[in-house]
């Protein structure tokens, strides 16, 4: 059966190009536009939160899916990258996102190969369950870097 979870973010406009936003988990920072779009240099604007909520969405969904592919993870770090379409009319939109994640899995005793077939199940399953990349229309690709060590 289907169940259903509620998010939510209060933001309130401080002025100029200036917003505070507070989330619904705790943490609450100041934001604005970016400055292509009149906005300011150097702080959180809507288009790095888009990014970062498909980046750690896919992060954590694939640590999920190491503890369920019995692996031994290392480490996991993961550049991405948002492509934004600005149209002639100045509507935007978000047609890619890439992913580069640089995962390193302990192998121990298994062969190597057979750990490596199962890290790429694994970003395979990550992106799959991730709400985040589930919910977006951008084209998603992952250009991953895996790292298997002894």
């Amino acid at each position: 059966m289907s169940r259903t979870a509620r998010y939510h973010t209060t933001v309130a406009w401080k002025g100029e190009h200036w917003g505070h936003i507070v989330l619904g988990n705790g943490p609450e920072m100041d934001f604005s536009a970016p400055p292509d779009a009149q906005g300011h240099a150097g702080v959180f604007t809507p288009e790095d939160a888009f990014v970062a909520a498909a980046n750690t969405c896919v992060m954590m969904m694939f640590i999920w899916a190491a503890e369920r592919f019995k692996l031994n993870l290392v480490s996991y770090d993961c550049r991405v990258e948002g492509t934004k379409l600005i149209e002639l009319d100045r509507t935007e939109t978000f047609t890619h996102l890439r992913f580069w994640p640089v995962i390193k899995i302990a192998a121990g005793t298994e062969d190597k190969s057979v750990v490596e077939a199962r890290t790429r199940r694994a970003l395979q399953s990550a992106q799959k369950y991730s709400l985040v990349a589930n919910s977006v229309r951008s084209q998603i690709s992952v250009e991953p870097t895996i790292e298997i060590v002894d």
